[in-house]
């Protein structure tokens, strides 16, 4: 398993960038109560990775088809029936690891697939990532106002004139463009935990809304720049590396602090 330029600034310009985007919709994620969705989702793009394969084209695109796929078919699941988000999220998960599983030809291109190394970033890639990172950042500020109303009452936020059910769309597909920004660095099992894991590490840290997201953005971050040095230092993997310096500060978060 091959990992990215280790050497190439640019390629932690982009890894640090999709971490800080990653890092507020984990953010959002975890005052929705949908943190394990992240994790879930990013299972999502394992079809699209192995239809990848066999086409021979970029990685990111076929994640991308079957994960903008799966965000639809939770929405609608969510909108159109009496199941829960969750319980969309959970019928794709199943179905996504099957497929994924049966579309690999080998244990490489599946250990590729499933924690990240699978391409080296090109320009287009960086180029891609750059944007749907800023684009993630951008939409969740100008969506925060609606977001927090319906956290806290959908009756009132409804009341309010937000249409709920379209701001949580915009939401699921903005959880799946951080997904992608990531992806090429972490994999379909791995990237979800760059969601997961600095959110909560930031609300044992924050008491305030603003602090929250600044501390799960600049963690996220953080993890994934001590990932790459670590991984260039020792000549490990670069995936797994994020998520154990994630966790490691998560595990740093519980400690008890004198006053």
């Amino acid at each position: 398993m091959s990992n990215p330029d280790l050497a190439n600034v640019w390629t932690i310009v982009l890894g640090c960038t999709a971490a800080a985007a990653a890092g507020l919709v984990g953010a959002f994620a975890l005052m929705k109560r949908t943190i394990l969705a992240g994790d879930v989702m990013s299972h999502i793009t394992i079809p699209g990775l192995g239809l990848a394969v066999i086409w021979k084209i970029n990685p990111l695109v076929g994640g991308g088809l079957t994960l903008l796929v799966g965000i639809l078919l939770i929405w609608k699941l969510g909108s159109a029936t009496e199941l829960s988000t969750e319980a969309g999220i959970g019928v794709m998960f199943a179905t996504a690891v099957a497929l994924g599983a049966l579309l690999m030809h080998s244990s490489e291109e599946l250990v590729n697939a499933l924690f990240g190394g699978f391409a080296s970033v090109s320009v287009g890639s960086f180029a891609f990532g750059m944007a749907a990172s800023l684009l993630v950042a951008i939409a969740l500020w100008r969506l925060r106002h609606r977001l927090i109303l319906s956290l806290f009452s959908t009756e009132l936020a409804t009341a309010s004139g937000v249409n709920v059910q379209t701001t949580n769309l915009w939401f699921l597909l903005l959880f799946g463009l951080a997904i992608l920004s990531s992806l090429q660095f972490l994999g379909g099992l791995l990237v979800g935990a760059l969601i997961i894991v600095p959110a909560s590490t930031a609300r044992q840290l924050t008491h305030s809304l603003g602090a929250f997201l600044a501390a799960s953005a600049l963690l996220a971050v953080a993890a994934m720049a001590s990932g790459f040095f670590l991984a260039a230092r020792y000549g490990i993997e670069l995936g797994p590396t994020v998520i154990i310096s994630a966790a490691a500060m998560f595990a740093l978060s519980l400690l008890p602090i004198r006053r």
